[in-house]
């Protein structure tokens, strides 16, 4: 099997300029440039192949296209009686040539079809792997860019990358080089056939089309990235309300929710009427351009005709000819109007690609090398801000198959101490360590591999019950899905249900109760079988029946790994080999259940206020 990644291309980065900093388009050809390794990649024969192939199709076809008036123009002047062709010609007759004119319009179709059918597959693997890469490197970013992203704006900036990528390749390839290829031979055909005067009207009129059709298209592109803008932030907003729709409808805010999004979607608005304004004044403006142009030269021709100095058939090929290439050159406004607009996109993509993630692997970095499970915090110092710290130096040791239990009030910074375990954020100070090994020196795959984690707030995948408790360890078998259900005490409960394990959970598991998740969050946890063990509020979804039940599961899979316990509930953690308090970043007291209650501290205090908070339930149930 091969390696995690292994088939994802390098990834290239767009380096940090002014304009990117500043939110200007990225330069396009510095995009171009980037793709390009995606459309000839190292080592791969076989889509260079692919490429070599296309492009001379491309060339044929494009020959085949400039030759094909050609022979209308024969056929024309022999019906008309003024064929000077060549001797060869004659002996095809008007019908040959008919037939010929026939069979060179389908061979240009012919091959332009074979083009795109032999590059299809080059585009498509460039498209799956820049999606491939783009995805990978959203999952490598560091939980501080997870927590500040939006997700909607985020979709919408891979939605639309990965859609430029797709055009840029499909249009930059096979429409504008052949329609610059097709240009350049339809300039020098006139300039062989006829004077100068033609080469010099045709040429005008493509510079003149050219350039208006890049000016307007400049302006338009800001108009259409202000648009952008607006339409991330109402897609930011509509999926922002549908996440939080319990919310709304606790706070009667339908109506609030509606209004604000309408007003995201007014700016959206008024940008795209004058995106429509805009293209109303290009596609007039190329069309008189485009116009002009062929009036100019049919009316050259027609001269030449009454003069004598031209034939029918040669008016016939100059209208041809202008024909041909008048219709891709108004292909050409939306091709660079798209291009443009593929290339903003993209250009937003790859600056997401160019942010490092905060927390990365050493250059070096070897694997985690678990003999025992010894967890080390030394004179542990961090804040998320340079100027506000969340730990003050905290040390704890947590030998080979004990449990540590941490509690403190809220913002004592007790799940902290877990992000910094999992690395989610390196420590600003001292060192965490794993059977003495620094985790800043080993690769964060390894270290996850070790660590089984069961959140306070479980949150699901919309898939099946089964799928999740099976994304514990991949290509588990449903005997074992079944006995770690077992073991969560919710295996009745699927059970019961009319789908067993193939029931969709919903929208991060919303069709379960707070408990019903966390006890799945506790079997897919048990499933992965890690050496050290994070239990964070483990069990607070869970009322004090079932709790006890699973307690007791808990404990049994804690026996010979290292658990460290986050808790507020602290009945839940009475039996630890050593309780920390936690107080302001700062540990205040530590020992056995026993010992501080005897001490009678902060954590006598805790326990005395929760058994009384406790009290009056049991007696109610009783």
């Amino acid at each position: 099997m091969p390696a995690r990644g292994a088939y994802l291309a390098p990834m290239r980065r767009l380096p940090k300029t002014d304009a990117n900093l500043s939110g200007q388009p990225v330069d396009g050809r510095r995009i171009v440039r980037a793709v390009l390794p995606y459309v000839w990649p190292k080592g791969e024969t076989g889509t260079k192949v692919r490429v070599v192939a296309a492009l001379a199709l491309l060339i044929g076809s494009k020959l085949i296209a400039v030759a094909t008036p050609i022979l209308y123009k024969f056929a024309v002047d022999h019906l008309s009686g003024e064929f000077a062709g060549p001797g060869y010609m004659v002996a095809f007759g008007a019908i040959g040539l008919v037939v010929a004119y026939g069979v060179a319009r389908a061979a240009n179709v012919g091959f332009q079809q074979l083009r795109n059918a032999v590059f299809a597959p080059v585009g498509q693997q460039a498209l799956r792997r820049l999606a491939a890469e783009t995805f990978a490197h959203i999952h490598r970013m560091s939980l501080r860019y997870h927590l500040s992203r939006k997700t909607g704006a985020l979709s919408r900036v891979i939605e639309r990358g990965v859609k430029g990528v797709s055009f840029l390749l499909n249009f930059l390839v096979l429409s504008i080089g052949p329609l610059v290829l097709e240009l350049l031979l339809v300039l020098g055909i006139f300039a062989w056939f006829f004077d100068g005067w033609y080469l010099i009207a045709v040429a005008l009129t493509v510079a003149a089309y050219v350039g208006f059709t890049f000016k307007v298209t400049e302006w338009r592109v800001r108009i259409r990235k202000r648009m952008n803008e607006e339409d991330q932030d109402a897609n930011q907003k509509a999926i922002d309300s549908l996440l939080n729709f319990e919310t709304v409808k606790y706070f009667g805010a339908e109506a609030r929710e509606a209004d604000r999004y309408d007003r995201a979607m007014r700016s959206y608005q008024g940008y795209a009427i004058t995106t429509e304004y805009s293209l109303a004044f290009l596609n007039f403006g190329q069309t008189f351009l485009i116009t002009s142009g062929l009036v100019a030269v049919m009316a050259m021709a027609a001269a030449g005709v009454q003069a004598g100095t031209l034939t029918v058939g040669d008016f016939v090929m100059v209208n041809a000819y202008m024909i041909q290439i008048t219709m891709p050159l108004g292909f050409l406004g939306t091709i660079y109007r798209e291009i443009r607009q593929a290339l903003i996109d993209m250009g937003e993509m790859f600056d997401l690609l160019d942010q490092r993630p905060e927390v990365e692997d050493r250059p070096g970095a070897g694997a985690l090398r678990v003999t025992g499970g010894r967890v080390t915090f030394e004179d542990v110092r961090f804040g998320y801000e340079p100027d506000r710290e969340i730990l003050h130096g905290i040390s704890l040791d947590v030998p080979p198959g004990r449990t540590l239990a941490i509690v403190g009030s809220t913002g004592s910074g007790k799940s902290t101490v877990g992000r910094l375990l999992f690395r989610f954020y390196d420590v600003t100070g001292g060192g965490i360590r794993i059977d003495g090994q620094d985790i800043r020196e080993v690769t964060q795959d390894s270290l996850h591999a070790a660590l089984g984690v069961v959140p306070q707030d479980t949150v699901l995948f919309n898939d099946t019950i089964g799928y999740n408790i099976a994304y514990g360890r991949e290509g588990a078998s449903q005997e074992a899905i079944e006995a770690v259900a077992r073991a969560a005490r919710i295996h009745d409960f699927i059970a019961a249900l009319p789908q067993g394990y193939d029931t969709q959970v919903g929208e991060r598991g919303l069709k379960l109760s707070g408990g019903e998740k966390q006890r799945v969050g506790i079997a897919r946890t048990l499933l992965k079988d890690p050496p050290i063990l994070l239990l964070d509020e483990a069990t607070s979804a869970l009322d004090t029946e079932t709790e006890r039940e699973i307690q007791s599961e808990l404990k049994a899979m804690g026996r010979g790994r290292t658990v460290i316990v986050i808790a507020h509930r602290l009945s839940t953690i009475a039996d630890a080999d050593e309780i920390v308090v936690l107080e302001a970043g700062e540990i205040v007291e530590r020992g056995p259940h026993e010992a501080l209650l005897a001490r009678e501290g902060r954590y006598a205090r805790l326990w005395h206020r929760q058994q009384s908070e406790e009290e009056p339930g049991r007696v109610a149930a009783e």
